[in-house]
């Protein structure tokens, strides 16, 4: 048993959990070291490159990018072409404590890389993951991997805690899918909301229906996550996913059971991405 009762009533009252030592060393210098090879791999490129499952390009950089400062900020699907990655998202301890949450059938969704690069001012508006990725219920988690140490200064993520228990929000905005909430209620949301921190190796289990942001990084260290997301076997996706792979549906803990889950919720049909990644539909939001 990863957490303690006390430690599964704090998720479940507030949405979040921070879980130490959730991957091992030498799986986070494995992870480390494979991040490193892709900056400097996007040194040589001046636009998002590489490919995944749609088409889209799997490595993207914000606008202040260049050889001498890149500013790498997202990686799609990191475990398609990396075996360490692939690895970690099939054993980590914030899976296994998954179990506890969630029953002893859990399914991968998704992964991704964000990182915050000095000087790259990559931040995060306010939004919730399940508005991106509707299934027939709510037990989905986002599992944020830190591959280095997460302080104040550079742009840890910003929860706000028991929002998982209200609204779905929306994140359409005058026709447009911003991938954001409405200004009005980041002001009143953004003050409630508390930093995740840690050591590199720590994780967040983060509720898919929680609230959440990020500011960008103010210091002259990186703060590169390796977000990874999870399901109960028995919550069916409603719509196309927005980071495909191949691992898709895979069952990395318990069984298959062919059984759907249903419930009971109302919400807009979220875009499929035409951008490089949802940091372009939050360009949008202004």
């Amino acid at each position: 048993m990863i957490l303690t009762r006390a430690q599964v009533a704090h998720y479940h009252q507030y949405g979040y959990l921070v879980v130490e030592h959730a991957i091992s060393t030498e799986q986070l210098q494995a992870l480390r070291a494979d991040f490193a090879q892709w900056v400097d791999q996007s040194r040589r490129h001046s636009q998002p490159f590489g490919q995944i499952m749609d088409g889209r390009p799997r490595f993207d950089m914000a606008v202040t990018h260049t050889s001498e400062q890149p500013a790498l900020r997202r990686i799609s699907s990191p475990q398609e072409v990396s075996d360490n990655y692939l690895q970690v998202m099939r054993d980590n301890r914030a899976l296994d404590a998954l179990t506890q949450l969630y029953g002893p059938n859990i399914k991968f969704n998704n992964a991704k890389i964000n990182s915050k690069l000095p000087g790259s001012n990559t931040e995060v508006k306010y939004h919730q993951d399940f508005m991106f990725e509707p299934h027939s219920n709510h037990d989905l988690a986002t599992v944020l991997i830190f591959l280095d140490d997460v302080d104040q200064f550079n742009g840890p993520l910003q929860v706000v805690p028991e929002t998982h228990k209200g609204p779905l929000y929306e994140h359409w905005h005058n026709g447009v899918f911003t991938g954001a909430i409405d200004d009005q209620i980041t002001a009143q949301m953004a003050p409630k909301a508390v930093p995740c921190m840690g050591a590199a190796g720590t994780a967040c289990i983060m509720h898919t229906r929680l609230l959440h942001g990020s500011a960008a990084n103010q210091s002259a260290n990186a703060r590169t996550i390796y977000i990874v997301e999870y399901a109960a076997e028995d919550a069916v996706p409603l719509i196309t996913n927005h980071i495909p792979s191949v691992q898709e549906g895979e069952v990395v803990r318990g069984q298959h059971t062919g059984r759907i889950r249903a419930a009971d919720f109302a919400m807009a049909t979220p875009e499929y991405p035409q951008q490089v990644s949802f940091f372009d539909q939050q360009a949008k939001h202004g």
